[in-house]
């Protein structure tokens, strides 16, 4: 198990995780490393071959002979540099393809993954991760991943069979330059070295300040209309280029970390020219060395200089890696709290709707005070139930309990007799009709947004649950009718309309439980009342838990609740609390305009 920056205990490491997600591909990734090494080590045929050329048909003391007696052998020497030459070409094309393909089923596989993972989590974690930082880790963090797979090692791999193969050619031509050459090898990784270790928490702190940025971002595009109203463009543009100045800012002080050792390593690296020139030189004229093998070290001598070059980037890109795959690594090993229990009851049919709540405490994660205290109320199918209180006491996170968002602290919900916590997610979600006041539209048709819960219903049936919403009169009036497109987020649309769409979305599942959270709440009267009656002639048996502030919408419910403080204080018919004399009698009058 290993540790990333914040505690999080991944199963596996980073190259395991990698190597994980290579599965159908692995054998072709192998087989590009072998090919990485292949072509770097036919990188010394050429040095190899003018060697031989210079010696034997150029410098050497029967240069003249040789070229006249052993044309052939000239002629073959040069038709094997060209040869190897595009054959290296031909290894190196297809090693970057097999690099590029490897990398975006990388990509594309674990992008999926992180959406389905994304997908399949509980309320909890959409409250502890921003919408920004979540796009970061599908978008940046993971074309950070993919660079690793297509770049990174490959040029790991490059680097080292390049230096590997010319040192050991080196010492077999003469192991006193070789030496003589690789001795400033060792003071380069030793910079790269700490050069690591200082740039590694800039590149973790660079990723945070992205995120940030993105967050900023999304935000205010989200919120462009509250940005609008309140005149606060400037103010808006102003806090994003405070963003972006830091997310700059931290960018070149990432830049300058590598800046401060490039010119050490280029110095190493260039006086590797300065050591052949000196003791090649000493070497050529005591004979030690052959102006061949001179050559030959000559041309060979960027195969040393250029990784050393390179290794600043690679690791510069590789802790880029670090820093985004702990991100992404962090989503892909977590595990929602709410899940089907092992032994979850299995009920494909539909449900009868019965819900009840008993003795039932709730308080969130990161609250000290608890949100409810032991509620308790059984609310038979078919009947409606409805819930009044004062803003804050708890309604909301009341209704949450049924579809399991959250799991009460004390106490059991029950739907059908059945604890939701033995219930099947998706069974007991899709027996749920949920339509809450801060309605989100899709950017589809109307038919589309509609039939979001069930594709497959018919337009016929889609009409005929605008109907029930009071929706189908405005609805034909649009310019397109049902296949009109309604903007991001319902655009275009006004507070009402959005809320009857979204209540015949929540009619469209046919739900055994109906849950309104303060549906109506933005249409007029008439409408609601509208309303109300079709909610009551519903051509399938719905049992219906409402919340409303207005009189008119409760009044004609089985039960109502009054919730104070996370506590039911009252519960009856609209006639038994009138009498009562309590809140629910005092918000009547208030409502009667008395």
């Amino acid at each position: 198990m290993k540790k990333n920056i914040k505690g999080w205990r991944y199963p596996r490491t980073r190259l395991q995780w990698l190597w994980d997600n290579m599965e159908g591909c692995r054998l072709l990734y192998v087989c590009a490393m072998i090919g990485t090494v292949v072509y770097n080590m036919l990188q010394l045929t050429v040095p190899f071959f003018s060697g031989k050329i210079v010696d034997n048909f150029l410098t050497g003391a029967d240069a003249r002979q040789n070229l006249a007696e052993h044309t052939d052998q000239f002629y073959k020497l040069l038709i094997l540099m060209v040869g190897l030459t595009i054959f290296r070409c031909i290894i190196v094309y297809a090693d970057c393809l097999a690099y590029e393909h490897v990398s975006q089923h990388v990509l594309f596989k674990v992008r999926n993954f992180l959406f389905d993972k994304i997908q399949r989590q509980d309320m909890k974690f959409y409250g502890t991760y921003r919408t920004g930082d979540l796009m970061t880790r599908v978008t940046g963090d993971l074309d950070a991943v993919r660079h690793m797979v297509a770049w990174v090692v490959r040029m790991v791999v490059e680097a080292f069979s390049l230096v590997t193969a010319t040192a050991i050619y080196f010492i077999i031509m003469d192991w006193q330059l070789a030496f003589s050459l690789l001795i400033v090898a060792p003071l380069i990784f030793l910079i790269i070295y700490v050069f690591k270790l200082l740039v590694a928490p800039m590149h973790a702190l660079l990723r945070e300040k992205l995120a940030y940025m993105n967050t900023v971002a999304q935000e205010n595009i989200a919120g462009n209309r509250v940005v609008k109203a309140f005149a606060r463009e400037e103010y808006e543009i102003e806090k994003f280029d405070d963003c972006n100045s830091d997310y700059r800012d931290t960018n070149k002080k990432t830049a300058k970390v590598w800046l401060r050792f490039y010119p050490i390593v280029e110095t190493l690296a260039n006086m590797l020219a300065v050591i052949l020139l000196l003791a090649g030189g000493l070497f050529l004229i005591s004979g030690r060395l052959s102006m061949g093998e001179y050559v030959a070290f000559s041309g060979l001598i960027w195969a040393i200089t250029n990784p050393m070059r390179q290794l600043g980037n690679v690791m510069n890109e590789f802790q880029r890696f670090s820093a985004a795959s702990a991100k992404v690594m962090e989503i892909y090993y977590s595990q929602p709290e709410i899940v089907d229990a092992p032994d979850a009851v299995d009920k494909p049919d539909r449900f009868e709707g019965e819900v009840e709540f008993r003795n039932v405490s709730f308080r969130y994660a990161d609250a000290k005070l608890p949100v409810l205290e032991h509620i308790s109320f059984t609310a038979k199918p078919g009947q409606t139930i409805a819930i009044m209180g004062e803003t804050g006491c708890g309604k909301t996170s009341l209704i949450h309990l049924i579809p399991r968002f959250y799991e009460p602290s004390e106490g059991e919900v029950l739907v059908d007799g059945v604890n939701v916590n033995k219930l099947k997610l998706s069974q007991l979600r899709k027996n749920i009709g949920l339509a809450t006041q801060d309605v989100l539209l899709y950017s589809d048709t109307i038919d589309g947004n509609i039939a979001y819960g069930d594709s497959n219903i018919s337009k016929e049936e889609v009409v005929r649950f605008a109907k029930y919403s009071a929706a189908s009169d405005f609805i034909a009036k649009m310019p397109e009718g049902y296949e009109t497109i309604v903007g991001e987020r319902g655009v275009g649309l006004s507070g009402g309309q959005k809320q009857r769409i979204s209540l015949a979305r929540a009619l469209a599942v046919r739900p055994s439980i109906l849950i309104l959270d303060d549906t109506t709440s933005a249409v007029d009267l008439e409408t609601e009342k509208v309303i109300q009656e079709s909610l009551r002639h519903l051509d399938f048996p719905c049992t219906k838990i409402i919340i409303a502030q207005r009189i008119s919408t409760t009044k004609d419910a089985d039960q109502i609740l009054i919730m104070q403080h996370g506590e039911i204080t009252e519960r009856g018919t609209h006639e038994e609390l009138i009498k009562q004399g309590g809140y629910y009698a005092e918000l009547v009058k208030l409502q009667a305009g008395a």
